[in-house]
């Protein structure tokens, strides 16, 4: 799932960046940190050292990556005429606010796989392995981030899931929402992701407070998103294909269309909210 979704952002970076004409060179980090996660997540599907080496600091890094970027779109906002004095506009026709965090997302499952305990590894086994940073902290700091990480091994932390998830749909919604306010919603099916991604997002909210709902309004509408997002990523592939040259001029056409890998964000949040109702709670 890391992989996957690393590639998918990390494609996305990459041509929405060669929009802007890779203008500063920390606009090639991300691209190059999507490339190393997802070879990360591939090498710890098959070594679980790798898998809570190499993938963990990967991840981490590429968490501050994203949050580098986040302030550098925050920026490129500000410098444009008006700066925040005309936020909705600048930020429709500037660079895309939030689809830094949204990259981030990958890394998230990421940092979170590296603690998770391996099919068919006893609890033994795992014992102590993780401990080297938590003997620096004091003795109270070092108990709780041991008990964190026992929660996160053993699946217990439904509730830090639901938490991401909703940020994750509120983001990946706003970001339908100026996308598809630049064609004017010329598709009656591009309201969808503007309509489920609020609801997907109350539903992960309320899931912190209730189980019930963790288990019922979470995955449907999480499976809503998935399905969705993947009606989205077909919608933006027949665009591309209806540009001028079709697949003639593919490349060409995948750069200046519809952002063919965008819809496949949005199916990331529904993939988290249906991990999240599958997690146990802390204190189950």
């Amino acid at each position: 799932m890391t992989a996957g979704t690393s590639i998918a952002s990390g494609l996305e970076v990459a041509y929405e960046h060669y929009r802007g004409s890779y203008s500063r060179r920390v606009m090639y980090t991300p691209v190059i940190m999507s490339i190393l996660l997802a070879m990360a997540g591939i090498a710890g599907f098959f070594s679980g050292r790798a898998a809570r080496t190499i993938l963990r600091w990967i991840s981490a890094l590429t968490l501050m990556d994203a949050a580098v970027g986040f302030y550098f779109h925050l920026r490129g906002i500000q410098r444009k005429p008006g700066g925040w004095r005309l936020p909705m506009t600048n930020m429709i026709m500037g660079p895309p606010v939030f689809a830094p965090l949204l990259f981030g997302t990958s890394a998230y499952l990421g940092l979170i796989a590296s603690f998770l305990q391996r099919e068919g590894a006893s609890r033994d086994a795992r014992s102590g392995r993780d401990s080297l940073l938590v003997r620096l902290l004091p003795a109270k700091e070092s108990r709780e981030s041991l008990s964190a990480e026992q929660d996160i091994r053993e699946g217990r932390f439904q509730r830090q899931v639901a938490i991401v998830t909703g940020v994750s749909a509120l983001l990946s919604g706003f970001e339908a929402f100026y996308s598809h306010y630049k064609n004017n919603f010329r598709y009656a099916a591009q309201w969808t992701p503007i309509i489920l991604a609020p609801a997907l997002a109350a539903a992960a909210f309320a899931s912190v407070k209730s189980p019930r709902l963790a288990t019922t309004a979470l995955p449907a509408l999480s499976v809503l998103a998935s399905a969705d997002a993947a009606v989205g990523f077909y919608y933006h592939g027949r665009g591309v294909l209806r540009r001028s040259g079709a697949s003639k001029h593919l490349l060409y056409n995948i750069m200046y269309g519809p952002p063919i890998f965008a819809p496949l964000l949005f199916g990331a949040a529904g993939m988290l909210g249906l991990l999240a109702s599958l997690l146990r709670r802390k204190h189950a």
